[in-house]
């Protein structure tokens, strides 16, 4: 199981790479490089579709991903972003420290 971050100024989902290397995907293989633009700069990542996705009640199947690397000392796995959350309603309670998509 992965921790994953939501990320409401990510348009992408992205994972890290080792994760996706350890369930079998070769994100170095694929032709699809997509530019993004991080908080260090720009930087061209591959886009791996993973069979399934499932968060936060929601599942996802040939979803895609950016294969990137988070800096050192992040907690999370990678981030989940507007493209898994776009069909859903996002609630973020700050009060009851609360998170839902429905």
């Amino acid at each position: 199981m992965l921790r994953l971050a939501v990320d409401t100024g990510a348009t992408g989902t992205l994972l890290n790479v080792a994760p996706l290397e350890i369930v079998g995907y070769d994100p170095s293989s694929s032709s699809n490089r997509i530019r993004i633009t991080t908080g260090s700069g720009e930087d061209r990542v591959p886009r791996v579709s993973v069979d399934r996705i499932k968060a936060m009640g929601h599942e996802r199947s040939n979803f895609p991903v950016l294969a990137h690397t988070l800096p050192p000392g992040t907690s999370a796995d990678g981030l989940l972003g507007l493209d898994y959350m776009q069909a859903h309603a996002l609630r973020i309670d700050f009060r009851r420290s609360t998170i839902s998509l429905t």
